[in-house]
């Protein structure tokens, strides 16, 4: 059997959100939103959704800044406001973290491991986000790219973000057919858990290169 684990970026979005948990819902599949913290405080009940329909919850800072481009004292705070928020929207401390950009800074790095974090980054995109791609070429490109292990990066949000509008819509359509396709190739959907129990049970360096241990 082969795996990959689905995660989605800057959400939530109360257009698209909804949309994508019912067709996860639909398909029985886990999945890792990486939420962006300012939306998650507008909509809290979206949060309780993922987390009733069994998906991870993780950040994605509070406010998607570049943390190339922001101070470090901002990037610290911007982090632990996202980590504050997620531990009152759950009720637990989150996780995972995913760096907008995936990029990364020292003070980024030492926030993630002072709350004992993982950070994700992943394998396959598919430039969800861009004006000119369409649905059609977002699954192509999920079937052209993915492989046993892979961590695939979506959005379900983004349009303030540097995402084109109405993108978001464009990547679920192509789940629609992307996903079932998935499925007749033999891939499992993991759990960001399980994924993370995977590369500890074994010794498997293309995964290992996705994860800063804490």
């Amino acid at each position: 059997m082969k795996s990959l684990v689905l995660t989605f970026d800057d959400g939530p979005d109360i257009r698209y959100t909804p949309v994508l948990l019912d067709l996860l819902k639909h398909e029985n599949i886990p999945a890792a939103f990486f939420v962006v913290g300012n939306h998650a405080e507008s909509h809290p009940e979206l949060i309780r959704q993922m987390i009733a329909d069994g998906h991870t919850v993780g950040s994605h800072t509070m406010s998607h800044k570049n943390a190339l481009l922001s101070g470090p004292a901002f990037v610290r705070r911007d982090f632990e406001a996202c980590t504050r928020l997620h531990q009152e929207l759950t009720g637990q401390a989150p996780v995972y973290f995913r760096p907008p950009w995936g990029i990364s800074t020292p003070v980024t790095n030492r926030c993630v491991r002072h709350y004992h974090m993982k950070r994700i980054l992943w394998d396959v995109m598919a430039q969800d986000w861009e004006k000119h791609t369409t649905s059609a070429m977002i699954a192509q490109r999920l079937k052209d790219r993915v492989f046993d292990g892979a961590v695939l990066c979506l959005h379900d949000a983004g349009e303030d973000t540097g995402g084109a509008k109405g993108a978001p819509m464009r990547t679920i359509d192509a789940l629609i057919s992307a996903i079932p396709w998935l499925k007749s190739r033999g891939y499992e959907f993991l759990t960001l858990d399980q994924y993370i129990k995977g590369v500890t049970a074994h010794d498997i360096p293309q995964r290992k290169k996705n994860i800063l241990w804490p």
